[in-house]
């Protein structure tokens, strides 16, 4: 599926419009405009481009359906009305199978003569569920293959998450809008390294708080201030942010954006490029569990880069 805005990269051109462009200062303003880089902006719209192709993939952000806590020690599940599931799904066979819980963990029992799958083998009869927190998570597949449900641990809840490709998020999806690339928001900051082993709480938007790897911070300056990013991640693997700033609900997602940089170097800089800020999974679907910025991530700048937020057509 083609990108629904994608900003013109032309050669010669002064200034790279976001996706919605942003504000017409008129000629003038633009003709006086600096101009970018044009490397810097092909790979800008070439992650831009890859941004939206995993949204858009059959099991991507925009394709789930379902959000389903675990409440009883068993349910029956399936797509049907009046016919005893305790949990509904929006797609699927009409009576799926039962999930159900004892003393070892949680289990699927598929409904008789329903064409299913397990981890992508054909499923036959009794099986383990096995949860996002474990090393192997477990996969339900159904409607040949364009549905899936698996198993997610929230502290000491439990849920079902329910994956469609024929979503309404996913066939109606309206496109991302950007800030105008900027090379003044790729910013290269100092790493401040924390002890082994420490942890920062970070809760999400159902309400459940969990200790994450907290492998240092990352302090930065713009127009003069220093700002400093609490980092999420394992050594070895890139640094996660959850960050809000003047922005957030003010153009950009109201609870937060994303943002992603390699693991510092020997010489323990880091680059922070906010024109690659995005949004999380919730600007798109009601049924993620996205984890909300600390208190130390919310920051007193406008960082006017990156992904806006995303008005779903649905709404």
């Amino acid at each position: 599926m083609r990108v629904l805005c994608v900003a013109g990269i032309a050669m010669g051109m002064a200034l790279l419009a976001g996706c919605d462009g942003g504000t017409d200062g008129g000629d003038a303003q633009k003709a006086a405009a600096p101009k970018v880089d044009q490397a810097f902006v092909a790979e800008q719209q070439a992650w831009r481009n890859q941004r939206v192709e995993d949204l858009l993939r059959p099991d991507g952000w925009t394709s789930l359906v379902g959000l389903h806590w675990l409440e009883l020690k068993a349910h029956y599940v399936g797509s049907g009305e009046r016919i005893g599931n305790g949990v509904r799904f929006a797609f699927g066979p009409a009576k799926m199978g039962m999930v159900s819980r004892d003393a070892a963990g949680w289990w699927f029992t598929p409904e008789s003569g329903v064409d299913l799958t397990f981890n992508g083998e054909p499923l036959k009869g009794r099986v383990a569920l096995r949860s996002d927190h474990d090393p192997e998570p477990s996969t339900i597949g159904f409607d040949e293959g364009k549905g899936v449900v698996t198993l997610l641990r929230r502290g000491d809840r439990h849920a079902l998450r329910v994956k469609h490709a024929d979503a309404p998020t996913r066939l109606q999806f309206a496109g991302l809008k950007y800030w105008p690339t900027d090379p003044s928001w790729r910013i290269e900051g100092r790493f401040v390294p924390n002890p082994p082993g420490r942890t920062l709480p970070i809760a999400d938007i159902v309400g459940t708080q969990s200790d994450s790897p907290h492998p240092g911070a990352v302090e930065f300056q713009r127009d003069g201030r220093t700002f400093r990013l609490e980092a999420l991640g394992e050594p070895g693997r890139d640094l996660f942010f959850v960050f809000a700033d003047r922005t957030s609900g003010h153009g950009s997602y109201p609870a937060g954006r994303f943002l992603e940089a390699a693991w510092p170097g020997a010489n323990g800089k880091v680059v922070l490029d906010f024109n690659r800020a995005y949004n999380p999974p919730c600007a798109f679907t009601l049924y993620a569990t996205c984890p909300l910025p600390p208190p130390e991530n919310r920051l007193d700048v406008a960082i006017e880069a990156g992904e806006k937020n995303y008005v779903s057509p649905l709404q």
